[in-house]
């Protein structure tokens, strides 16, 4: 039997503050026709700007990704739009007040469980498949890299490498399906060691952080434990290169690995592939 495309059966309305500007946005997310894709309105500007949720409308990659068009622009979209691929959802039209998507507990599970919870609708189209047919591997400075490698199934798999005692070094990897996302990926939430974030909020950076909406460490303990799951720093990087990689549609059945990586290299390889490698 072919797969359907999907989109959200229901509305879901989301509100809180963006983790860099601080500022409140009301997020609800709608049912569209079957090959709409993902994309933002924003609700708050005149004409009500359309910003497509795609690899070729980002923008900035600066500690997250930022995605705009015909002036207007959506921060930070990375958590829901992982959500939004990790549930299955296919289409949908997500409508936000303000410039930054709420960065809420730091993680993708009020997305998802909200998701969950309206659950999906089958549009009468098929979801194409493609295949990644020959390996892509975009380095970077020092040891950090991403790679894209022929497989059976949809995996990803991340690496991090940390001086602070409590994260070092761990890998994630997880196999693609909405049950697996929902329980081992979208609770892992963002974090970050003590010193840098005390750093950034110093230059007027992360106006809407917060110990609720990140997990913080110093050198040798988190500030905020207990963790949810016990790699939970690198099943948040998981969570975001699914995220970035969600700019892909379709996303080439494949096994994505990155290690040491962030938004502008997992921006990289979305490029990459949809230049078609």
């Amino acid at each position: 039997m072919v797969d359907q495309r999907k989109t959200v059966a229901e509305d879901v309305v989301i509100a809180g503050r963006g983790l860099h500007t601080g500022a409140h946005a009301d997020v609800t997310i709608r049912p569209v026709g079957a090959g709409e894709g993902r994309f933002f309105v924003r609700m708050d500007l005149p004409g009500e700007p359309v910003i497509r949720a795609r690899a070729a409308f980002v923008v900035d990659t600066t500690r997250s990704t930022t995605l705009a068009n015909a002036g207007a622009s959506v921060r930070t979209p990375e958590h829901l739009l992982a959500a939004l691929a990790g549930m299955g959802v296919d289409d949908a039209r997500i409508e936000i007040t303000g410039p930054e998507v709420p960065i809420l507990d730091g993680s993708a599970l009020p997305w998802a469980e909200a998701i969950a919870r309206v659950g999906l609708s089958a549009a009468y189209a098929p979801r194409l498949e493609t295949v990644l047919e020959a390996p892509i591997w975009v380095p970077s400075s020092g040891d950090a890299f991403v790679a894209a490698i022929p497989a059976l199934e949809l995996r990803f798999s991340c690496g991090i490498a940390f001086d602070a005692a409590p994260i070092g070094e761990q890998w994630a990897s997880f196999v693609a399906s909405p049950e697996r996302f929902l329980a081992e990926v979208a609770p892992a939430r963002t974090f970050g060691v003590l010193a840098d974030v005390q750093a950034m909020q110093a230059r007027g950076l992360l106006a809407g952080g917060s110990l609720d909406a990140a997990l913080v460490c110093d050198e040798t303990q988190w500030l905020n434990g207990p963790l949810r799951l016990p790699n939970e720093p690198a099943r948040h990087k998981l969570l975001d290169f699914v995220g970035d990689l969600a700019l892909l549609d379709p996303l080439p059945r494949a096994h994505y690995l990155a290690f040491k990586a962030g938004h502008a290299l997992h921006v990289r390889l979305a490029q990459r592939l949809s230049e078609g490698g």
